[in-house]
């Protein structure tokens, strides 16, 4: 089992214990030298394949627009220290990085910090490292075939992680959202997309029970966190494709079937590793999209983002087709090294 840590029987993160102390830092040092040489295994990947490393700034107007993520939010002065603009840290590059495809940039990737308030767990960090990668021309079924190429790349064997083994060289396993729903929970969720009693009534079957109060969504992710998540990327690694088209986010809605959405995210032991697109280029539809994730962040956090218009008019300008994905490259670096808290990844935490 390759450098597995118990986190039970760790160090790190005791109150007490503080992380700079040498022999506290000590279980540290072999996983961030396999980050380390996880991040220097990425940028040769993606330079091999002629994509453009780029940095976009943290600070942004629309830090990401999400209805569940919630910004650190700041103020950008003038010189005179006088007249300010409210800003946000961006809780993912993707806005920045997708006008830099309208710009004329064909294929770029990003390694930065993000931010992302209100969250801390094994798995959760307020400011966590992410690889994006974006591709005009390349379809969301090309970019599953090079996300499996990319962590090929970056693997040096079997992954061990929390008890469970997945091998990224053996072959992985494609699933849609439709058929895991019906493998790992009985549930015909075809059938029950626009009927909530009905799809109330299938939750009961499969022994998740809706909740009072709940949305369509909220039966959705308490049967796909139940029954159907711990089921994926083992003993190989998943890809769950094809999400509802409410759940589209930024991605555009199969030309094929509008009901679902170009969407899909990457399982390895059970983590969610990467979510990713075949992007929504449709200015309109966009800022529709974003207009009611904000109205809903409103009722349910009393809070909400603006929406970066200079984005929306760099869509209108013309994005070209294009697919992207968004990869946590501290949870890589958990699985490659065995970690079972996220602290060990990051130097200094």
């Amino acid at each position: 089992m390759q450098g597995k840590t118990a986190f039970k029987m760790s160090n790190i993160g005791k109150e007490k214990e503080k992380w700079w102390r040498p022999a506290v830092f000590a279980e540290k040092i072999p996983h961030l030298e396999k980050r380390a040489r996880l991040v220097s295994g990425i940028r040769r990947f993606f330079a091999a394949r002629g994509y453009l490393e780029v940095e976009t700034s943290a600070l942004q107007t629309s830090p990401g627009m999400e209805v569940h993520v919630k910004a650190f939010e700041t103020r950008l002065y003038d010189v005179n220290r006088e007249d300010f603009a409210e800003k946000r840290l961006h809780t993912s590059p993707e806005i920045a990085m997708k006008k830099l495809l309208v710009a004329g940039l064909p294929k770029i990737f990003q390694i930065c910090q993000v931010y992302r308030n209100a969250e801390g767990s094994t798995l959760h960090s307020p400011a966590f490292t992410m690889l994006e990668w974006y591709q005009t021309g390349l379809s969301y079924r090309g970019l599953m075939e090079e996300t499996v190429e990319m962590i090929r790349a970056v693997a040096d064997g079997v992954i061990h992680w929390r008890d469970q083994i997945s091998d990224p060289f053996a072959d992985w396993q494609f699933i849609s959202v439709k058929e895991a729903f019906v493998q790992y929970a009985g549930v015909d969720l075809e059938a029950v997309l626009e009927d909530y009693d009905g799809f109330a009534a299938a939750a009961q079957q499969a022994d998740c029970p809706a909740h009072d109060g709940d949305t369509w969504d909220d039966i959705f992710f308490r049967i796909f966190l139940e029954k159907i998540e711990p089921q994926l990327g083992h003993p190989a690694p998943t890809i769950l494709y094809d999400y509802p088209a409410g759940m589209a986010a930024l991605s555009r809605k199969k030309p094929e079937d509008s009901r679902y959405a170009e969407r899909f995210e990457v399982y390895i032991c059970g983590m969610e590793l990467a979510n990713a697109f075949g992007e929504l280029t449709d200015a309109a539809e966009q800022k529709n999209r974003f207009v009611h994730a904000m109205r809903e962040k409103k009722q349910i956090y009393a809070e909400n983002y603006p929406v970066d218009e200079d984005f929306i008019s760099a869509l209108e300008y013309g994005m070209p087709e294009c697919s992207g994905i968004a990869l946590g490259v501290d949870r890589l670096a958990m699985l490659l090294s065995g970690a079972e808290d996220i602290r060990l990844v990051r130097a200094d935490m």
